[in-house]
Formats: structure tokens, sequence, C-alpha cells
């Protein structure tokens, strides 16, 4: 077997260190860059994936997540992103039962090794890619290049790009893909431990089980069998591509054709090749045979109707990539002429540009839109390539420029450091979304997709009015922006502003025809606005696109009772309950409605069921101690509390109740009883308060 030049190696200006402590100063180098995000919030898109996600929650069926998307959105749904990755679900839902909850810590301290743990495993992949496969006579793999493979992972280790897969809890996609794309690529690179070519089948049957894994953490995956198939032709068969492209067009053909199928490499290219087929066709039947649906704000390139102006685009996109991943590396560029003019002669850089692209394709746009134009996380393998081009970087100059050696290893010295210190300032950043996001406003003004998460963020803390300036500013920068404006016209509404916001949501559903919430809150404001017909026919085209939509149910109904159209309400709110068993205000509206109608029976028969469901729900107990108070059924039977738990619930119900029976005394006992077990419980206590106040007077009058 033919090897590559690691003669360069020795040039490294870095001392030597054995296996174990090579591997244990790379851990320590990428602990140390992200460390400081181990106790940080969720952030970003982790409220989606996460907080929002009951995939996660213990009581969902653990078969739900082979079911659904990353999101937990069904991959049925017009909605769903079609990213199915259940084995990075399922490692949240691990944290959530170890947790007890959604406990971020043990979310970050995950990502934090497992980063830890690719940087060590980088070491292995480079040292094969730069030095290749040789064993001592026991089969113990050599590395030829031990300081060249250290280098380049410490350049990965340390890289700042890696900064959101590592510090954003759903860049735990990535950290997963990556982990089980090198265990792939070094069990098939495991099989010529022997230098025999042709190596038991089962060798590639397991690198490509191993990247059916590294498919169910992220999609990308798939890309390590295209790894694979460069190693095998350009190492292990040492395949000059250039000299067989022009014996392919000679008369040798045959002559090659045979060599080929004699080193086995058709062969193993074939089953990669029907592997990869197999898992891509099984991917595309798991999403449904569709691709996703974006919009345009997400990847606005890619709905350019001219081909000329998207093919721009698009490679203004990969230049920005590709500054992303060299960002501080300015000072080398002056030696990028004398690298590049090597490529052919050095596999080594190949094999970098082959890290570098491959992984990177899914990410392209070439083959199908993706939903973002921008995105780290999708450069955290791809950046592998270029921390392996970089390495052997300083050692073509170690070689070179022999006179410059010390400047040369200051210079190395300090863009690690550089990387560490700015690794650890971006991970800084993403310990909050409020710092994230202001950050990413300093650097994107202009961005509307910015403006619109730091609005987002406001929001969420209760700060409407600025929330406001922001989402106009989204809507300005992109007109077509639906969610900015859908947002935007929610707080409108709930400043009363309801003509602007009607103005806005009706845009947006013109934009986006299927955006169902965009329907429902347009719905809300026609129906402030007593626009009753409008508000009736926005809601069920909310349920036209989202079929299991229970809020909007909730909404129709209270719009059907706005109308005095009760049974159509309670339809409606019955509906909300069955697709959503714990909604409180549907069954409590219910109760309400069926007590004002004088339908006493039924009201105690829905708060019945609606307690079995909801225990420990005040407004529902009140409601229905109010029903049996209009029967006279003043000796309640608890035999509907579920559970003993309900006993503090019970005894605001026996306290309601003795109140409105006149017996004043017995419902300050149970008043305060309720108070001592559940000090907080708002309309206990508002009772309790106006029970003082009647003693009182009672008390005066009897003085």
């Amino acid at each position: 077997m033919v090897l590559s030049e690691p003669y360069w190696d020795h040039h490294i200006p870095l001392p030597k260190l054995g296996p174990l402590h090579s591997r244990l100063v790379t851990a320590f180098v990428a602990l140390i860059c992200f460390i400081n995000s181990y106790n940080g919030d969720f952030v970003f898109d982790d409220s989606e994936a996460i907080i929002n996600n009951k995939d996660l929650n213990p009581d969902t069926p653990l078969s739900n997540i082979w079911k659904n998307d990353f999101w937990g959105s069904n991959l049925s749904s017009n909605s769903s992103h079609k990213s199915y990755r259940p084995l990075t679900v399922l490692t949240f839902r691990i944290n959530y039962l170890l947790a007890g909850g959604l406990h971020p810590i043990g979310f970050h301290v995950l990502n934090v090794a497992l980063h830890c743990v690719i940087s060590v495993l980088m070491i292995d992949v480079f040292a094969i890619l730069i030095g290749g496969l040789v064993h001592d006579g026991r089969g113990v793999k050599l590395n030829l290049s031990p300081k060249a493979s250290f280098l380049a992972a410490l350049f990965f280790a340390a890289h700042p790009v890696h900064t959101e897969s590592v510090a954003g809890i759903v860049g735990r996609a990535d950290l997963l893909c990556a982990l089980f794309f090198q265990l792939s690529f070094l069990v098939y690179c495991k099989a010529f431990q022997g230098g025999d070519k042709k190596f038991p089948v089962l060798w590639i049957f397991s690198s490509i089980l191993l990247c059916a894994v590294a498919m169910l953490c992220k999609e990308q995956g798939i890309t390590v069998l295209g790894v694979n198939a460069a190693f095998d032709i350009l190492m292990v068969c040492n395949l000059d591509i250039y000299e067989l492209a022009h014996r392919l067009l000679s008369r040798r053909k045959s002559a090659d054709i045979g060599g080929l199928v004699s080193s086995g490499l058709l062969m193993r290219l074939a089953l990669l090749f029907l592997g990869g087929s197999f898992l891509l066709y099984a991917r595309w039947r798991i999403m449904g045979t569709g691709p996703p649906s974006f919009t345009e704000v997400d990847n606005p390139a890619s709905f350019a109707e001219n081909v000329i102006l998207r093919i721009v685009n698009y490679n203004y996109y990969y230049s920005l990539n590709a500054w992303l991943r060299m960002c501080v590396f300015f000072f080398f560029f002056n030696v990028y002429d004398s690298v590049f003019y090597t490529l052919c002669v050095y596999r080594t850089l190949t094999f970098g540009l082959v890290l570098l692209a491959i992984p990177f394709l899914p990410a392209s746009n070439l083959f199908f839109r993706v939903g973002f134009v921008i995105a780290e996380r999708v450069l955290y393998l791809s950046s592998a390539g270029y921390c392996l081009i970089l390495a052997y970087t300083v050692g073509y100059c170690s070689c070179h420029w022999k006179k410059h050696k010390r400047l040369l290893k200051a210079a190395t010295l300090t863009l690690l450091c550089v990387n560490v210190a700015r690794s650890a300032q971006r991970s800084q950043h993403w310990r909050s979304e409020q710092s994230l996001f202001t950050s990413a406003l300093s650097v994107c003004p202009l961005n509307a997709k910015v403006q619109y998460n730091v609005g987002k963020n406001l929001a969420y803390r209760v700060n409407q009015s600025a929330a406001v300036k922001y989402y106009r500013e989204a809507v300005r920068l992109h007109p077509k922006y639906v969610h900015a404006m859908n947002n935007l016209g929610n707080i409108l509404k709930e400043r009363n502003e309801l003509e602007e916001a009607e103005e806005l949501l009706s845009s947006a559903v013109h934009i986006q025809p299927d955006f169902a919430a965009a329907w429902m809150n347009l719905g809300i404001v026609q129906n402030s606005l007593k626009k009753f017909d409008k508000a009736e026919q926005s809601y069920w085209n909310a349920i036209k696109f989202r079929k299991k939509y229970p809020d909007c149910y909730y909404n129709l109904g209270r719009l059907y009772a706005d109308l005095n159209r009760s049974i159509d309400a309670l339809n409606a709110w019955r509906n909300a309950t069955m697709l959503k068993p714990d909604h409180s205000l549907a069954w409590n509206n219910m109760v309400i409605l069926l007590d004002n109608t004088g339908n006493l029976a039924q009201a105690e028969l829905i708060g019945k069921e609606a307690l079995k469901i909801l225990p420990k729900d005040h407004t529902i107990m009140f409601s229905l101690a109010n029903v049996l108070g209009k029967q006279e059924k003043y000796k309640v039977n608890t035999n509907f509390f579920p559970c003993s738990a309900a006993f503090c619930l019970f005894c605001a119900l026996a306290a309601v109740l003795y109140h409105r029976w006149g017996k004043l005394d017995l419902a300050k006992r149970h008043y305060e009883l309720s108070l001592r077990l559940d000090p907080n419980a708002p309309g206990t206590k508002e009772n309790y308060n106006m029970l003082k106040r009647k003693l009182e007077q009672r008390q005066r009058t009897v003085g």
C-alpha cells in the first residue's frame, strides 16, 4: 500500500506527545473552549425541539419519536420540516428522564462531552488520512504523523465555528452525526489492517450500518459513504484519477477495468452505492416522499425565479461558509498559491478537500432547498477538512521556511490561543437568548430574521412595546415575513389596535394561505371587531389547514357562545377537549355554559369528567361548586376526586358550598385548611377574605 507523504510531520512546531497525552490535551482544549456554556439556558431552536416537543415527555409513547420529525410534528403534516432524527430526540428524552424534567445543565454537559470525544477521535481520522494505514506485526495501527494529526485535532477542537453545535443544545444532532460518521469511517479503514484489499463484506455492512445510525441522528450522515469511497480510491488502491481517465479513453480500457475488478475496488464501491441508495430510498419513504416546505424568509435565494440569480447567490453563500471556516486564519493566505500547486501530488490536501466538500453537500442547495441561508451547525463536520488542510499548511511552511521556524511556531500557538478565546467568548453568547440575539443584532442589523428573533425574545419577557419595534423592522426589511406579521398582529390585538392587527394578519394569510395560526388569530381579531361571519370562516380555514387544532376549536366555541349558538359552542369545546384532554378553558366554558342555560345535571357530569383529567384545576372546581350549590347538593360526594392528592381542592370546594349554605364557621375552617395546603390558590384566598369581612360585619352587628 502506497502511503501519503508524512515526511513533513516532524517539522510541525509542536512537541511530540504519546497517544494518551495527545488525546488528553485535545480533550482539555475542547473542554475549555465550551465549558462556560454548561449552565446556559434553552435558546433559539431549543424552544421548539426541546421545550415544546412532547416526544421528550416520559408520558408520551416512545414509539412517537419514530413517527414524528425532530421538532415533534408528524412527518405527514404539511408544516413538518421532514427532519427525521429519532436517535437525537431519544438522547434528549434520556436527558429529560435523568434530570427529572427540562433542566438545561444535563443537556449542555452532554453536548460538551460529545465534542471532547469527537475531537479526540479526530486524531485517529487525521492520522489515517495523513499517514495512511500501517500496522505492526501484532495488527496494531501505527501513527506515522503523530504531530500533524495532533495539530489538526487541536484546530478542530478549538474552531469557533463549532460554537452553535456545542453551545446550542439542538446542535446535538450534528455532534451525534459526526460521532457515528467517524466510527463508520474508522470501521471501513479497520478492514484493511491486514493489508488485504479484498476484505470481508461484513466490514462494509458494518460501515453502512453505522452510516444509517448517523443518518438517524442527522441526514448529513449519508455523506460518510462518499468519504469512504474516496479513501478507498485514493489511499487503498492508490488510484491516479487523471491517469485512469486518460486510459479509459485509450485502447487499454479493458485491462484497466480488469485491474480494478481484481483489486476488489469495484465490488466495494458497488456495495457502498447500493447501501447508500437503499438508505436514501428509506429516508425518502419515511418523510412521505415529499420535500419539506420552507418560506422565502428561510432561504431567499432558492425562491429566485432567475436561474443565474440563484447561482450567483448560492456562490455568495458558499463564500460566506468558506469565510466562517477560515475567519482568523488570515496570516496563512499568502502560502495558498504554493499549497494548491501541490494538490495533484499530495493526497493529504485532496482528503482535506474531500472532507471539506462532501459533508457540506446536503446544505449546498444543489440537490434540494434547505431552510436556512447560513447555519454554522452544518459546518461542524466539513470544518475537519479545513483543519486538515491548515495542519498541512503549517507543516509545508515549516519545511520551506526553516529560517522563520520560531515565527511560525509563535503564529501557530497564537492562532490556537485566539481560537480558544474566540470559542469561549462565543459560547458565552449562547448562554441566554437575550445575549445571543443582541450579539447577532450587532453583526447583522439588516437581517429580518435577527430582528424577528430579538422581538420574539422581548415579547417572551413581556416587553411588548420594544418587541413591536423589532417586529415592525423585520416586516420592513422583509415585507413577506409572515411569522413577524403574525406575532406583531397578536401584540396589536392585545393592545386593542384591532384594525392594524386585522390588516397585518390578512396580509399574512394572503401571502401564505396555509398559515393556520395566522388564520386563527385573524378570526379572534374579527370576532372582537364583531365581524362574526368572517371570523367563523377564518376559524374554519385554520382548521382546514391544521385539522388537529384544539385552540382554534376553543376560540370557535367562544364565537358561537357570543352568538348564542349553544349547541355549536358545546360541540366546538368538546372537539377541543378530545384533541387536547387537558384544555382547561374548554372544560370550564362547557360547565359555565351548561350552568347558565339551566342544564345543571349535564354541567355536573362535565365538571366531574374534567376533574378526573385535571384534578388540581381551581377554576373548574369553583365552577362545579356553583353548579352543585344551585342543585342544593351541599353534602359533596368525594368519589369523583381521582386520588387523595385532590383533598386540598375538595376543601376549597366544601368551603364554597358551606359559604353558600350559610354555615360560615364551617366555611372558614375549610378555607383555612385549603390555604394551609395551597397558600397560593387565588380563588380560595379571595373567597376567604370575603368571608372574613362578612364574619366581622356580623360580629359588629351582634355587638
